[in-house]
């Protein structure tokens, strides 16, 4: 059964690039990104791994710890690791698990049958503090992923996890939202004293709450 958002997702323990990895003590209180490479030594992984390292500060400053996975073992990473820094110009700062058994693939539903039987998709998985499943975007192999919309969708995640609101197409931090269709204008004047527009009795826009 393939993870649903809202599961809570299911802790493993693996080996990484900086040694063996329980999967919520390594989270703690924080989110996580977990996210999937098909192997070691491909062009648009390498790419990855490097504009992920560059992002490192973008992350902390949200609350929020990178893992990576590749289906190879920790001595190939670390060869990999090499290239990625020569080639990104960049230092790789966070685990990259080594799952040659594909236990966390098999566990976190990363191979598709259907594209290869052996090697992972490119999925990312993002995990609230509670564990529970808040996001899962997933590429074929030969498409790298773009971390600017990730972090964009974690700034709407964690808006959204305290406000009653929703984000609009496009949406970025700072910019207006949209107020719940399910709060009545009475709560809502407790809640957004500033006001609001109204552009159709389900769609009131107002000024982006402050976090």
């Amino acid at each position: 059964m393939a993870l649903q958002l809202g599961d809570t997702v299911p802790n493993f323990t693996q080996d990484s690039t900086e040694g063996p990895i329980d999967f919520y003590e390594y989270a703690g209180d924080s989110w996580v990104i977990l996210f999937s490479h098909p192997k070691d030594f491909t062009p648009v992984c390498t790419t990855e791994l490097g504009a992920v390292a560059k992002l490192k500060p973008e992350f902390e400053k949200r609350n929020v710890k990178v893992i990576g996975l590749s289906v190879d073992p920790v001595d190939s990473h670390k060869g990999w690791i090499r290239d990625i820094e020569e080639t990104q110009a960049t230092r790789i700062n966070f685990p990259i698990l080594a799952d040659a058994d594909r236990k966390v693939s098999d566990l976190y539903g990363m191979i598709h049958m259907n594209e290869d039987n052996v090697f992972t998709v490119r999925t990312v998985f993002v995990v609230d503090p509670n564990r529970k499943l808040r996001l899962t975007i997933t590429y074929p192999a030969s498409t790298g992923r773009n971390f600017d919309e990730i972090l964009r969708v974690i700034d709407s995640l964690q808006l959204t996890e305290f406000h009653k609101v929703a984000t609009p197409v496009n949406w970025k931090e700072g910019e207006d939202v949209i107020i719940l269709p399910s709060i009545s204008d009475e709560e809502a004047q407790k809640l957004f004293p500033a006001g609001w527009k109204t552009l159709k009795p389900y769609m009131r826009v107002t000024a982006q709450p402050k976090t």
